[in-house]
C-alpha cells in the first residue's frame, strides 16, 4: 500500500480530534479508524477499497444519496457567481429567497419566516433565544423553563445540550444548565405498564407533563420541544394519541411547542415533514439534515404565524432584534438546498421513504420478531431500529458491559452494512437515503440478520 495513505492514519490519529470518539484510544491506535473517500447512491467507499451499504445515510442526512453530480454543479455555479455574502441588515441572495418560500409553503401549518444557521445545534439555540424574546415582549419576564424529554436529542450545545435527554451528551460537561425541565420518554414497549393500551399509556404521558407544567406553575413554563420520532435516543415513533394529548395539555397552559425536525423532515418519514405525520401543530420547527442532504452544511428555524407576529412587535418595541451568525443563510448552502430539494420533488423520494419504507419495515418485522435477541422491532418510513433484550418476553436488557448493540453494529460492517449502534442502550438502528430500492432493502435485512446471528452465536443463543 502506498505510503502516503499509511500515513494518513497516522496524521488522523495525530491531529484529528474526532467527536463521540473515545479519543485516548483513538490516539493509542487500540480502535479503527476509516477514511472514506467516495460514495455512489447507497454506498460508501473507503481508501482500501472496502465498500460498504451506508444503512444510516452518514448521520440520518444524505437522503438523496452519494455522488449527485447536480448537487456539485449547483454548488460550482452559485460559487462563480457569489460565493458568499451576509444576511445582515436586509441583505439577501436569490437562492435563500427561493429556499425559504418553498420550505414554508411545503410545511404548512401556518409556518411565515425560516432563520437560518449551520447546524440542528445552533438552529435550537436560536430557538430557545426567540422563546424567551417572545416572552420579554409579552411582558412575561419568568416565563422562561423549556421542557425537554428524557432521551430525546436537541443538540451538543450548552443550553441544547441541556435539553438533550441523554446522559452522555451532558455527564462531565457540568449540564444540564436551569432553565430546562425533563418530562417522560414516549416508548411504550419499555415503559408502558402491563395491560396499558398505547392511548392509554399517551394520556399517562400526558397527565405527567400537565402535572409537571403545575408544579413549576405554568407562569414560568415557555416551550415543549420534541421530535416527531426520537431519534438518537433510540429510533422511537410514538404511541398512538401521543402528540394528540400532548398538544391538549400544551394549548391549555399556553405553551410553545418546537418540534425538532432535523431528523425527520423533508420525506423521512413519509411525508414531507414528521408534523404531517402525526398532525402536529408547532409554533416553531427545527430542519437541518436532509435540506441539503449534507452536501453542505445548513439549518434553520421555521418560525410560525404566532410567534412570528410577537417579533415584529417586539423590533418595534426594541429595536432590530440582536441575534446573528456569520453563515446565515449562506448563497453556496441555500443552492445545495434547492438543488437538494429539486431532486427529492422530482423523484418523488417522500413517495419512496412511505412506500420502500413500509417495505423495510415488514422485512424487518418478518426476520426480527421472533428472534432471541431482539425485543421490539420498531420503525416508521426509512427510519427502523432494533432493541435487544436478554429476554425479549419480560423485556429484560443485557448486562451494558456486554456491548451487544455495538457488537452487531461491527458484526454487520464486516457483512458490509452500516447501521448505527444507537447511544441509549443496546438498539441497531437504521436511516438509509431515502432513494434506496426493494432490492438494497433485502441485501440490508440479510446483511442484517447474518450480523445478529453471528452475535447470538457468539452469546451462546
Amino acid at each position: 500500500m502506498d505510503q502516503s495513505i499509511n500515513d494518513l492514519s497516522v496524521i488522523d490519529r495525530a491531529h484529528v480530534f474526532h467527536p463521540s470518539t473515545h479519543a485516548a484510544q483513538f490516539a493509542r491506535g487500540e480502535i479503527p479508524n476509516r477514511i472514506m473517500t467516495g460514495g455512489k447512491g447507497v454506498y460508501v467507499e473507503d481508501r482500501d477499497g472496502r465498500r460498504s451499504i451506508d444503512g444510516f445515510a452518514g448521520l440520518y442526512c444524505v437522503n438523496v444519496g452519494y455522488g449527485r453530480h447536480e448537487m456539485a454543479t449547483a454548488i460550482y455555479e452559485q460559487a462563480k457567481q457569489l460565493a458568499y455574502y451576509h444576511t445582515y441588515v436586509g441583505h439577501s441572495n436569490d437562492q435563500i429567497i427561493r429556499l425559504s418560500e418553498r420550505i414554508v409553503r411545503k410545511a404548512g401549518m401556518g409556518m411565515s419566516r425560516v432563520y437560518y444557521g449551520l447546524s440542528g445545534s445552533d438552529a435550537n439555540e436560536t430557538n430557545i433565544k426567540l422563546v424567551w424574546y417572545y416572552n420579554n415582549v409579552l411582558g412575561r419576564p419568568e416565563k422562561k423553563k423549556i421542557i425537554s424529554r428524557r432521551r430525546g436529542y436537541h443538540g451538543s450545545g450548552l443550553m441544547t445540550g441541556s435539553l438533550t435527554g441523554l446522559p452522555g451528551f451532558q455527564n462531565h460537561f457540568d449540564l444540564p444548565l436551569g432553565r430546562v425541565l425533563h418530562t417522560g420518554t414516549p416508548h411504550y414497549w419499555r415503559a408502558g405498564k402491563p395491560g396499558e393500551t398505547e392511548r392509554a399509556f399517551s394520556r399517562r404521558l400526558a397527565d405527567e407533563l400537565d402535572a409537571l407544567i403545575r408544579a413549576e406553575g405554568p407562569e414560568t413554563v415557555a416551550a415543549f420541544i420534541g421530535e416527531p420520532v426520537l431519534g438518537t435516543g433510540g429510533i422511537v415513533p410514538p404511541p398512538e394519541g401521543y402528540w394528540e394529548e400532548i398538544q391538549k395539555v400544551l394549548a391549555a397552559h399556553d405553551v410553545l411547542l418546537i418540534a425538532d425536525e432535523v431528523v425527520t423532515a423533508f420525506g423521512r418519514t413519509g411525508e414531507y415533514f414528521g408534523c404531517h405525520t402525526y398532525d402536529i401543530r408547532p409554533d416553531i420547527i427545527t430542519i437541518a439534515k436532509g435540506v441539503t442532504s449534507a452536501y453542505l452544511p445548513l439549518s434553520g428555524s421555521i418560525i410560525g404565524e404566532k410567534v412570528w407576529s410577537v417579533i415584529e412587535e417586539g423590533n418595534d418595541k426594541f429595536g432590530a432584534i440582536g441575534h446573528g451568525w456569520t453563515y446565515s443563510a449562506h448563497p453556496l448552502c441555500a443552492a445545495a438546498a434547492n438543488a437538494n430539494l429539486d431532486i427529492v420533488d422530482r423523484e418523488d423520494l417522500t413517495r419512496n421513504a412511505r412506500e420502500t419504507g413500509a417495505y423495510l419495515q415488514a422485512a424487518l418485522h418478518d426476520a426480527f420478531d421472533h428472534n432471541p435477541l431482539v425485543g421490539e422491532v420498531r420503525g416508521v418510513g426509512l427510519l427502523a431500529a432494533l432493541q435487544f433484550a436478554a429476554d425479549p418476553d419480560e423485556k429484560t436488557p443485557f448486562d451494558p458491559a456486554l456491548g451487544v448493540g455495538a457488537k452487531v453494529s461491527a458484526a454487520a460492517l464486516e457483512e458490509g452494512l452500516i447501521a448505527r449502534a444507537m447511544p441509549n442502550g443496546d438498539i441497531l438502528g437504521f436511516a438509509p437515503p431515502l432513494i434506496i430500492t426493494r432490492g438494497e432493502i433485502d441485501q440490508l435485512v440479510a446483511m442484517t440478520k447474518r450480523a445478529v446471528d453471528k452475535v447470538a452465536k457468539d452469546l451462546g443463543r
